[in-house]
């Protein structure tokens, strides 16, 4: 960078000079005001052992004439077999293509072409020399992330190559290691079909997998591919169903290496996510079926769940926003287990289902001698059914015909009712024996509670992309779900009791259940005996309470006065904002680039200039700790540049990636910058909290308004501070709406003070 830099010095130079030439001749002086052209790109090419050229790329001239100029720089002949690379970042190979993305100021490298590289490692890797052999499958793992090298390799029967070296079973330690990778990151460009793959090459694979002592490398990448294999291929998927089972991959979650437990389970999301939907209809004695369903009781089963509590969840290490996705893809799978049973409607004419609610009622009821009459015998169940708090009290089977909750809300109250049956006749028999009209209907409510708690836990729904909203406690038990059903159903009776509700009020009581869950889940109780202790303390007065603070901190002076007053001390508050989220942009954030492959951990970090004119962007290894120096962010685009910034469905990335767009949870952390000529920077953001600094930051560096929900918060929050502030003094004393009159002058203005 610093030959850059004299370059730029000494041209400034030799046009000063040439002015003063012109100046002592008496020529007319030519001012340049225009800018230069856009084509034009300055940038450094270097070559081992010889000096840096610095020369000015014609984007308009062919790329091959372009190389051939740099090889006759320095004496190289056979220029078609070179070819451009970045010399920082990951080095990819610069084509027709992707050579609009050069900027000003780049350092570039003249390298073999791709097609001569791919020849030459495929030649090395196949030779007897075990060092040479070594060292081109490491090189050829770091070239096999680029696009260019790995089409020209794979247009060489290079990963038919890979995978025999693979099945020879020949190849340990880093050789092996080296040879999964350069395959891994080659199959993922897309190129080829993973159907491709042979039964030998998974066999191989899952070998590894299962063997009980394997070095840590092989055994990382090893789990990446089978992932891959299973979201990418069915028919692959089938197969390595049939050679790696949920059971066998447990043993991984107990290792100490976080990395490897999270590819075990990102392992075990896959086989869940993509296992025919049909399974269920299935014969079971199809060895597949049989697999499935070991599967899926093994996912169920204490044994895997006690596992990820103690030795992940509970381990010495913090959880890494991976293992937090994985964890959550895992709740959001084991949840949509129980989709068949939410969406099963009851069969009103099916005596099995009848008998259930016919338990409902024998375990509450118990204790009542049944008449002898068969419509003595109906019409006492028509009663009982309407102490159950049944809509239908003649026919409760009916209750349970929409879908959701179907049959699910059947199970929840059949649970309730044999597992904790003191808790379960409490609640039936002190609202039935009520006569003020302020019972609580049981029925009605587990119905409706199912509902909710489906549709807060998203029961049915894929899992989200960039979410790791995992809640622990749901691994605490091994009836999870049916236990969060107990103590929400206690906390509707006792929410319903609070409020002094009656039955018009059943919608009011269900909303404030529904924030009563959401509030306390948000605190992330680490058990359901935590979750019981938040229940308790957001009671209904404390929900009012709440609700009333929430209020008054929107809207809760709305005076003429107070309103002018606002007014005023906006538009610095609106300042104060806009400073902070200049300055966050300063210290700068780190992006995570979105890939097939989440587990690579590719990140980029992107900052603006302390003077606010230049922001500064580049790839990282891993992510950063802390603020990372300007001079590790090789690429940059000064502010003035910036068209615009587009949000969501309108980025750029969004349009070009499908998969991405119906993600609903990326699509709201989705923005680009627009920038001459007609480029974009995309960005998908951490979190909801970044994706709001960065657009108000960008917003406020091109003079536009800050609208983001974060902005609305902060400013509603700052002005409510600032005018009760301001206000103190005035507390209890009433504002009048209008001003006080004006005095009448005095009868004369005959009046001193005497200070002796």
């Amino acid at each position: 960078m610093e030959l850059l830099s004299i370059t730029k010095t000494s041209s400034l130079g030799s046009k000063d000079s040439s002015q003063r030439e012109k100046a002592d001749s008496g020529m007319p002086e030519r001012r340049a005001t225009m800018p230069p052209p856009s084509d034009i790109v300055k940038v450094a090419i270097e070559w081992p052992g010889a000096n840096a050229q610095l020369i000015e790329i014609d984007q308009k001239k062919p790329l091959s004439s372009i190389i051939r100029e740099v090889c006759d720089g320095w004496s190289l002949s056979g220029s078609e077999q070179f070819a451009l690379r970045y010399a920082d970042g990951p080095q990819l190979y610069i084509t027709e293509q992707s050579r609009g993305e050069i900027k000003n100021g780049t350092i570039l490298r003249l390298a073999i072409s791709p097609t001569r590289a791919a020849r030459q490692l495929l030649d090395r890797i196949q030779s007897h020399g075990i060092d040479a052999r070594l060292e081109a499958l490491k090189e050829l793992a770091k070239l096999s992330a680029d696009p260019t090298f790995a089409t020209e390799f794979i247009n060489m029967e290079g990963i038919g190559t890979l995978a025999r070296l693979v099945e020879s079973g020949t190849h340990f330690g880093e050789m092996l290691a080296f040879t999964l990778t350069a395959f891994l990151e080659l199959m993922d460009h897309g190129i080829v079909s993973w159907d491709l793959i042979s039964l030998s090459f998974i066999k191989q694979i899952a070998g590894y997998v299962n063997q009980p002592m394997v070095d840590v490398s092989i055994l990382q990448r090893s789990l990446a591919i089978l992932e891959s294999m299973v979201l990418n291929s069915h028919s692959l998927y089938h197969r390595v169903a049939q050679e790696i089972t949920v059971g066998q991959l447990i043993g991984h979650l107990q290792v100490s290496n976080q990395e490897i437990q999270t590819y075990a389970i990102a392992l075990i999301n896959a086989l869940f996510l993509k296992a025919p939907e049909d399974r269920r209809q299935e014969d079971h004695t199809n060895p597949l079926d049989q697999c499935l369903t070991e599967m899926a009781s093994t996912l169920a089963q204490k044994h895997l769940r006690s596992i990820i509590l103690n030795h992940v969840i509970r381990g010495n290490r913090p959880i890494k926003a991976e293992m937090a996705h994985q964890l959550y893809v895992l709740q959001v799978l084991t949840f949509n287990l129980l989709e068949e049973r939410m969406m099963t409607k009851m069969d009103p004419t099916d005596q099995a289902q009848r008998d259930i609610i016919f338990e409902l009622r024998r375990i509450a009821f118990d204790g009542e001698n049944d008449p002898t009459g068969t419509e003595k015998r109906k019409a006492m169940y028509t009663k009982d059914y309407k102490m159950l708090g049944f809509i239908n009290h003649v026919n409760p089977a009916l209750d349970f015909t929409q879908t959701p909750p179907g049959m699910l809300a059947l199970d929840n109250m059949l649970y309730l009712a044999k597992l904790h049956q003191d808790t379960y006749i409490r609640i039936v028999l002190e609202n039935s024996s009520r006569e003020d009209k302020h019972e609580c209907p049981f029925g009605r409510c587990a119905i409706e509670l199912t509902r909710m708690l489906c549709e807060i836990l998203q029961v049915g729904e894929l899992p989200n992309e960039g979410c790791n909203d995992y809640h622990p406690m749901f691994f605490t038990h091994d009836r999870a779900w049916e236990e969060f059903f107990c103590v929400c159903i206690q906390l509707l009776n006792k929410t319903w009791k609070e409020m002094r509700a009656t039955t018009e009020d059943f919608n009011k009581v269900m909303q404030v259940v529904r924030e009563q869950i959401n509030r306390a889940l948000a605190m992330k109780p680490s058990s359901l005996e935590q979750l019981k202790s938040k229940l308790r303390s957001l009671n209904y007065a404390e929900i009012l309470r709440l609700r009333q603070s929430e209020r008054m901190s929107q809207d809760d002076f709305q005076s003429a006065p107070i309103i002018e007053l606002r007014e005023r001390i906006q538009p610095e508050i609106m300042e104060l904002i806009k400073q902070q989220r200049l300055n966050r942009l300063c210290e700068g954030s780190c992006f995570r680039k979105l890939g097939n492959r989440r587990r690579q951990e590719k990140f980029w970090f992107c900052r603006l200039s302390l003077n606010h004119k230049v922001l500064h962007y580049g790839d990282l290894d891993e992510s950063p700790q802390g603020e990372v120096p300007f001079e590790l962010l090789t690429d940059k685009i000064p502010v003035s540049d910036i068209k615009s910034v587009v949000t969501g469905k309108d980025c750029p990335h969004m349009k070009e990636k499908s998969a991405l767009k119906q993600n609903k949870e990326v699509l709201e952390l989705a923005f680009s910058i627009l920038y001459d000529p007609d480029e974009a920077l995309n960005f998908v953001a951490p979190s909801k909290y970044e994706y709001c600094i960065w657009t108000d930051g960008l917003c406020a560096l091109l003079g536009r308004e800050m609208g983001s929900d974060l902005t609305r918060s902060d400013l509603d929050t700052l002005i409510s501070m600032e005018m009760k502030l301001r206000l103190l003094d005035l507390e209890n004393i009433t504002i009048p709406e209008a001003p006080p009159p004006v005095p009448k002058e005095p009868s004369s203005y005959n009046f001193t003070y005497n200070y002796g």
